[in-house]
């Protein structure tokens, strides 16, 4: 199994006096050039005075900018501490126990403007930078690092099952193949939510949703092999609780979960129903 994630928006800076980043330690090393180009890239704009226009955040995240002006020497420290957004939270990515960490190093990467992709054991600073900014001297994050993702993670999905929790935005910086050699089976989760018998798509609950479901695949004793095990790990979730609305206190259950044909060359679909 191959688990994308998207990253959260915010992130949880390390403590004071924690190791700098190791550039060279990040999961799939082959990334490294295009690393230090894409922070040497960051920190010359994030000096500029309109770096958050640039950079597509509002003014009053000035200072989380200007931490991007000095990476290499920032506190760094497991990517699964540093991302701590609904879907992390959900998922529970910092407190797994020894084996499903384990699992979880192996399958779950991270989409991210800065470093490409990033597994959850990878020690990086706090940063801020999205895959749908287009910087200059550079254009679009996502074209700019789809040549090279492709060249590592084609291989790495071969013959796998890539269960994809990722935003279209980061989608567009790998899509897996699923024809031909080398083709990996791939499954997009989505999530709807069924009121009066009508079923819509769901956007506000989706990430902490999708973060439960990716939580189970890592704790369950069975890996998902192919796009039938995903199903099945969604379908023990079935009648659960998947999250109580803040405000309302209104329980979401599970009630259903369905996999469904997608389009020639695209992903299978994995419909989760709350209600």
């Amino acid at each position: 199994m191959l688990l994308l994630l998207p990253p959260s928006e915010g992130k949880t800076p390390a403590p004071d006096g924690a190791a700098p980043l190791d550039l060279a330690a990040l999961a799939h090393p082959e990334l490294y050039a295009r690393r230090e180009e894409m922070l040497a890239h960051l920190a010359r704009v994030s000096e500029r005075p309109d770096a958050p226009s640039v950079l597509g955040v509002g003014a009053g995240l000035a200072d989380e900018v200007a931490r991007n002006t000095a990476l290499l020497e920032a506190p760094a420290a497991p990517a699964a501490e540093v991302y701590t957004g609904v879907l992390y939270a959900a998922a529970g990515l910092a407190g797994l126990p020894d084996d499903a960490a384990r699992r979880a190093h192996a399958s779950v990467l991270t989409f991210s403007g800065l470093w490409g992709v990033v597994a959850p054991g990878d020690r990086i600073p706090a940063y801020r930078l999205g895959m749908g900014v287009s910087l200059p001297d550079v254009g679009r994050l996502a074209s700019f690092w789809k040549p090279a993702l492709g060249e590592v993670l084609d291989a790495r999905a071969a013959g796998d099952v890539v269960v994809d929790c990722r935003s279209a935005t980061y989608v567009a910086a790998w899509k897996p193949r699923t024809t031909g050699d080398g083709a990996a089976e791939w499954v997009e989760v989505r999530v709807l939510r069924e009121t009066d018998g009508k079923r819509t798509v769901v956007s506000h609950n989706a990430k902490h949703t999708r973060g439960v479901l990716a939580g189970h695949l890592l704790r369950r004793q069975d890996e998902a092999r192919t796009s039938e095990d995903v199903l099945k790990a969604a379908q023990e979730l079935v009648g659960s609780v998947m999250l109580t609305e803040i405000g309302s206190g209104k329980d979401q259950t599970l009630i259903e979960a369905n996999l469904l044909d997608g389009r020639p060359r695209g992903p299978r679909t994995l419909e989760l129903v709350l209600a």
